[in-house]
């Protein structure tokens, strides 16, 4: 019986030990190139940024192509299927876990951006910084056509969004009174955080108000940043 107690303790230990040190392993699903799913739990690699799957690449004097959908399908040829054994740093704004993976003793992250098929997102790391100018200098996947690294793709789709957003909106009322997925009415400011990614869906009972005063009197608050 002690000898029983003895091993649920080092196995409950054993478990306790690898949840608090961060540690996700199994097999895994590609997203996208810099996305994956391991064991259920959504995983961002660290310090790395790929193409959307939806952006597309090429022009102007070069052809234009699917360098999203291209960039993942590669990522899904070195690595769908396989175990890998994730160690988490922190956690994104979406609430997937951003950590370092291996797969077969390989940092995956490392391997993708050597073969051109993400790039060193130096904002959050160095990591893979002399991985990236390697395979620029010699042509490597993306690094041999002309594209828009995805950070900069993503914030001209902002952009875009926040001109069409105020196109919609009536003249001189520019605060975006949102819903939150929890039901929280809150409003935003043009010179807040989280202002150009959001939208007015006016069938969801989301609306645009003309002043902050306004804007509380009908049950909404101002967004923390």
């Amino acid at each position: 019986m002690l000898s029983i107690r003895f091993c649920l303790v080092l196995i409950c230990g054993v478990i306790s030990a690898n949840i608090a040190s961060g540690e996700i392993s199994g097999p895994l699903r590609v997203k996208d190139a810099d996305t994956i799913d391991v064991a259920g739990t959504s995983v961002r690699l660290h310090a790395i940024d790929a193409p959307e799957v939806k952006q597309r690449c090429g022009g102007p004097g070069q052809p234009v192509w699917a360098c999203g959908v291209w960039s993942k399908a590669q990522a899904q040829a070195l690595f769908e299927g396989q175990v890998a054994s994730c160690e988490q740093l922190d956690t994104d704004r979406y609430g997937r876990v951003v950590a370092r993976c291996w797969v077969n003793g390989q940092d995956m992250a490392r391997v993708l951006v050597r073969d051109g098929l993400a790039f060193a997102f130096r904002k959050y790391g160095w990591d893979y910084d002399l991985e990236e100018k390697a395979a620029a200098i010699a042509g490597r996947g993306l690094h041999s056509t002309g594209i828009v690294e995805p950070a900069q793709y993503r914030a001209q789709g902002r952009a875009a969004r926040a001109k069409w957003s105020l196109s919609s909106a009536p003249q001189g009322c520019v605060l975006k009174g949102n819903i939150s997925k929890h039901g929280e009415r809150i409003f935003h400011a043009p010179d807040q955080r989280w202002y150009d990614v959001t939208t007015i869906r006016v069938e969801k009972g989301e609306r645009w108000f003309c002043s902050e005063s306004e804007a509380q009197k009908a049950g909404w608050r101002a967004a923390k940043k």
